[in-house]
């Protein structure tokens, strides 16, 4: 089996951060988005991945690469324009061939893996498997609705009135039946090729299409909310481990999770936290649920459930929370605020 992984939206709902970084590049807990899927691909025993890119491609590949530090071989598909998750697959013929595919939303986090739902499929092999999960508003997603065996009997989008609360939540497992599909469909209303509109035409020409319930935390991280609870939910399974230096007038509680060469001196530090390599912590408080990037300066700050990315400076905050800081941002001065910086930028808010 191979895997298709899906990273070349634009990420508008968290602008400014994704004026110059792919919302797949986004750290949770020390890790972008995309490391945390292919985590689970992986888990999944696939090594062979095909990475649909757009026009961040080359910042998607500066840190995935060929694949080879993640015991993987990935493929990059350029797409010119986001025309549909169908369109994906129409692209990736060459590189799929015959074979079965797992396709799986860049910016999804699925914490608890789908190690059992791909061995279902192996062993089933429908024409096509979705993974679902109940939704208490089904309006905004697809919506699969099955019979009592879990075949899928009819798949709406973002239906005005649901007769499911079984939502897809971007991971698919598809036989080459799909190609078929996508070939016969066509353009949606919003001018894409809808990969519910694909499953759909599998359905209503007799194919078995099966619906698998994934019941862990699932987050779709294209908004600064998801991002952040994303970043709590993983956290909350933070291994502590102590890899840097800190001095004797420092104190950390719960766990903490310091890389090699960060520095803590005269700080508190309450877990879950993460403090990335070559980062200095000086004069400050790291609450809980903050995850620090790589060679940041935090001095005469207090931060709590917050992300800041690699590069980055805070200084003389006096309570910065909920916040989502860009790479090589600098943020100075301020009572206890909420704040989204994008990359490369330079803050100072009035006390």
């Amino acid at each position: 089996m191979k895997a298709l992984v899906l990273s070349g939206g634009m990420g508008t709902r968290l602008r400014p951060l994704t004026y110059s970084t792919p919302k797949q590049l986004i750290p949770v807990a020390g890790k972008a988005v995309l490391e945390h899927v292919l985590d689970n691909i992986l888990a999944a025993g696939i090594t062979e991945i095909g990475v649909i890119v757009g026009d961040r491609a080359d910042q998607i590949r500066a840190v995935i690469g060929d694949g080879s530090r993640f015991g993987a071989r990935i493929t990059y598909i350029p797409q010119a324009q986001p025309l549909g998750l169908a369109h994906c697959v129409l692209i990736a013929r060459e590189f799929l061939g015959d074979d079965d595919f797992l396709m799986y939303l860049g910016d999804n986090v699925l914490p608890e893996g789908i190690t059992e739902i791909a061995g279902n499929f192996a062993a089933q092999r429908p024409a096509a498997q979705l993974v679902v999960q109940k939704v208490t508003d089904p309006r905004a997603f697809g919506v699969a609705e099955v019979d009592a065996s879990n075949t899928v009997t009819r798949l709406a989008e973002k239906p005005a009135e649901p007769r499911s609360d079984l939502a897809l939540i971007g991971v698919y497992f598809f036989t080459p039946a799909i190609h078929r599909a996508v070939a016969e469909i066509r353009p949606s209303a919003r001018g894409e090729l809808e990969i519910t509109d694909a499953v759909q035409w599998l359905v209503q020409n007799g194919a078995c299409v099966k619906a698998s319930e994934y019941v862990g935390f699932w987050a779709d991280t294209g908004s600064v909310d998801a991002v952040l609870e994303c970043n709590r939910r993983l956290l909350d399974e933070l291994r502590p481990q102590r890899l840097g230096e800190v001095d004797d007038a420092s104190d950390l509680t719960g766990p903490v999770l310091l890389a090699p060469g960060a520095r803590v001196v005269r700080s508190r530090i309450e877990g879950p936290v993460i403090i990335g390599p070559g980062s200095v912590v000086e004069d400050s408080h790291i609450g809980r649920y903050t995850a620090i990037g790589g060679d940041c300066t935090v001095r005469h700050t207090r931060v709590e459930d917050s992300i800041v990315q690699d590069g980055s400076s805070l200084s003389d905050l006096r309570g910065l929370s909920g916040s989502l800081i860009g790479r090589t941002a600098s943020v100075t001065t301020t009572r206890r605020h909420r704040l989204i910086v994008g990359d490369d930028s330079w803050v100072e808010v009035a006390s």
